[in-house]
């Protein structure tokens, strides 16, 4: 699975943060549902558009801009 088949940027949907493909729900929305201590299932109750993989590709989203950041501070 590729975070890119999951999560879209579009500057007319949530002023252009990342979402869920086919959602309102913005990548960081599902990373504080997780941080706030919410479980996958109960992320997945709330939100029945929401899937297992579209959390993990918003973990995986979160992992690669992490990666950009600490790279780019690097140098």
């Amino acid at each position: 699975m590729r975070w890119q088949d999951r999560i879209v940027v579009n500057p007319e949907v949530r002023s252009g943060k990342p979402c869920i493909k086919g959602t309102r729900i913005t990548v960081y929305d599902v990373l504080e549902y997780l941080a706030g201590g919410m479980t996958e299932a109960q992320i997945l109750a709330d939100f029945p558009d929401l899937t297992a993989e579209d959390i993990r590709a918003s973990l995986a989203f979160a992992a690669e801009r992490e990666r950009r950041l600490a790279s780019s501070s690097a140098t």
